[in-house]
């Protein structure tokens, strides 16, 4: 009998230590416009997107109020609600959008709270499970931001919090304020520079959310990916996804698409067998 494709094929990671969701999930940034400014070029797509990675057993959606800006909650909301048991649906705030493609730091308290009353409203939730901070913002303290987004904590506003684009050192630093359950760093296999991130997040039993998995104009990379393409009849999106579920099992990752058919594609990287000698060839591209 054939094996159905469904994330739970990923492997389960919890978060906070009360929160289990698949290693596969899906991140909603594309489903907006281009720049991640507006509104989808097609709508009726967007939200096939995300009916799709419902049906295909995804149960952890990563959004943010800055992509469209709002345009990825609402069309969540528009798409999903009511939500089944066991979604979990992350958002992040900290970021302004003043144009396509513009992403200004803004991590003041009265912007976070801004920020997160209108998650909840767009999202129809009474509490966010996964709240990150998009940035660290180095124009106000730290014990500000972080510390109103434990203030919403403790009003049960917020379930769990997590850091994005963070150094060990920052983590560390948050981690006297705040339990640090996650961690969104930019990460593929030739940009890795939060290694160490992401060794903090299995030595803590966090999370670690890879975004750009995926890395262009290294010419030696591009090569193996090649060869392992064709060796694996398989994507490059498909390799890369398979080797960050290989590569940690701190590792949640989150390949976005505004189309239902590559994230249908993008999930067969689950049943991908690559040997030990090719896992570690991908690993030594770094």
């Amino acid at each position: 009998m054939e094996k159905t494709l469904n994330a739970s094929l990923s492997g389960d990671i919890t978060l906070g230590g009360d929160l289990t969701v698949h290693r596969f999930g899906f991140g909603a940034m594309r489903i907006t416009g281009q720049g991640i400014w507006g509104p989808p070029a097609n709508k009726a797509e967007a939200i096939k997107v995300l009916k799709t990675a419902l049906d295909l057993g995804i149960n952890f959606i990563d959004t943010a109020d800055s992509y469209g800006p709002y345009i990825s909650e609402e069309l969540i909301a528009e798409a999903l609600y009511p939500y089944p048991k066991g979604l979990v649906i992350a958002t992040k705030g900290g970021l302004e959008r003043t144009g396509p493609n513009q992403w200004p730091v803004n991590g003041h308290p009265d912007h976070l709270k801004f920020a997160l009353e209108g998650s909840l409203k767009r999202l129809r939730l009474e509490r966010i499970d996964l709240y990150q901070l998009h940035r660290i913002d180095p124009n106000v303290p730290a014990e500000e931001s972080l510390g109103f987004l434990k203030e919403m904590q403790d009003k049960g506003l917020i379930r769990h919090i997590g850091l994005s684009e963070v150094s060990v050192e920052g983590i560390e630093m948050a981690s006297k304020l705040i339990k640090v359950v996650s961690v969104q760093n930019q990460y593929n296999l030739t940009q890795r520079k939060w290694e160490s991130s992401l060794e903090w997040c299995e030595k803590n039993q966090a999370a670690f959310i890879p975004w750009y998995p995926l890395s262009a104009g290294n010419i030696k990379a591009d090569a193996l990916m090649k060869t392992l393409g064709r060796k694996y009849d398989a994507s490059e999106y498909q390799l890369v996804l398979s080797w960050l579920l290989s590569h940690s099992p701190a590792m949640l990752t989150i390949a976005g698409t505004s189309s239902s058919l590559h994230l249908e594609e993008n999930m067969k990287a689950l049943e991908l067998e690559l040997s030990e000698i090719d896992l570690k060839e991908l690993d030594n591209l770094a």
